[in-house]
């Protein structure tokens, strides 16, 4: 059908936590109508049994293709076998099927360009794991099918602060090895040109973390900060980006000097996302940026403990999907 509006399709993640839950809450609400058309990628079947579970009032609208989808409704397109089996709060290898299954239509789709953007529920990262799907998770899933490697960058973000990553998904023995000049500056040059594209900041400030305890303390307690990170400082501030650090980790987020920039850089995966979920647990998104697609997540994980008992908040789903909205249109201008 011919709309404006911006085609969201929606991956069911693992059917046996709290996807199907934070999705269809989020859909319940028909306001989500005026923003964008949904096209959940998953089972009906899966998506009726977890109506049912927790007494939603919600139909989707089936559909064999993106292009039929209605604008009226919150659609859906079957992605897996009818012979599906949900165990809730379990790590099964057919959720793991199921929720790539349900991935790699969603992105076949999106790079015929049948749907804008794709927000992701959450998966299993160690039951996905296929001869198809070898990655440590979605970003870099989406890296090698969107771009190349290097090309991503792990960003989450609210209302307060938008925190990247230079290294991500890897063992934390093999950060300080990982970290490079050339690493950083590739980093910063996507997190810069994010900002400006995807959040329309025009001149962003970006807060860079040290890597050792109290940004190594002018080498006592590492040289990382002088030999690694400054050098490639220096050469972003030469490009033009406005970055400002080494910073310390623990009294930048201490005494909320994270509120004066526009983004935070830091150096591996704990160091941005404890402080992040600490203060965003409910309302965080993770967005992939550096990629020519959009792809957003709630900041949250399967949460096998709480399947199927009504305690799941949909509030940071609904933020990812408002997020991909956002930034499609930002896109577009």
């Amino acid at each position: 059908m011919e709309t404006n509006k911006i085609k969201l399709g929606i991956t069911q993640g693992d059917i046996n936590g709290i996807g199907y839950e934070v999705i269809l809450k989020t859909l319940e609400d028909n306001r989500i109508l005026d923003l964008c058309i949904p096209i959940v990628y998953g089972s009906p079947k899966v998506a009726a049994y977890h109506r049912k579970t927790f007494d939603l009032n919600i139909n989707l609208n089936l559909i064999n293709n993106a292009s039929e989808a209605s604008d009226k409704r919150a659609n859906i397109i079957n992605c897996c076998d009818d012979e599906i089996k949900v165990d809730l709060g379990l790590s099964t290898p057919m959720a793991g099927a199921a929720a790539f299954a349900a991935l790699e239509k969603a992105s076949q789709d999106l790079k015929e360009g049948l749907i804008d953007a794709i927000v992701t529920a959450p998966i299993n990262k160690k039951n996905i794991q296929s001869q198809s799907f070898q990655f440590p998770g979605h970003t870099e899933y989406l890296e090698e099918t969107f771009g190349k490697r290097g090309d991503a960058l792990m960003l989450l973000t609210n209302d307060k602060m938008r925190v990247a990553v230079v290294t991500g998904h890897i063992p934390l023995a093999k950060v300080a090895q990982t970290i490079t000049s050339d690493l950083i500056l590739a980093k910063l040059r996507i997190f810069n040109k994010s900002l400006k594209q995807d959040f329309s900041i025009n001149r962003p400030r970006i807060a860079v973390l040290g890597l050792n305890p109290h940004s190594g303390d002018e080498g006592v307690i590492g040289t990382e900060e002088k030999e690694i990170i400054a050098p490639a400082l220096k050469t972003a501030m030469d490009e033009g980006i406005i970055c400002i650090g080494p910073q310390a980790a623990d009294g930048f987020f201490g005494s909320d000097n994270y509120l004066k920039y526009d983004g935070i850089l830091a150096m591996y995966h704990d160091q941005g996302l404890i402080p992040f979920k600490a203060m965003a647990m409910d309302s965080g998104v993770n967005f992939t940026a550096g990629l020519n697609v959009v792809r957003t997540s709630p900041d949250h994980g399967t949460a096998y403990d709480i399947a199927g008992q009504n305690l799941a908040s949909e509030n940071s789903f609904r933020q990812a999907l408002y997020m991909a909205v956002d930034i499609i249109a930002n896109r577009r201008k």
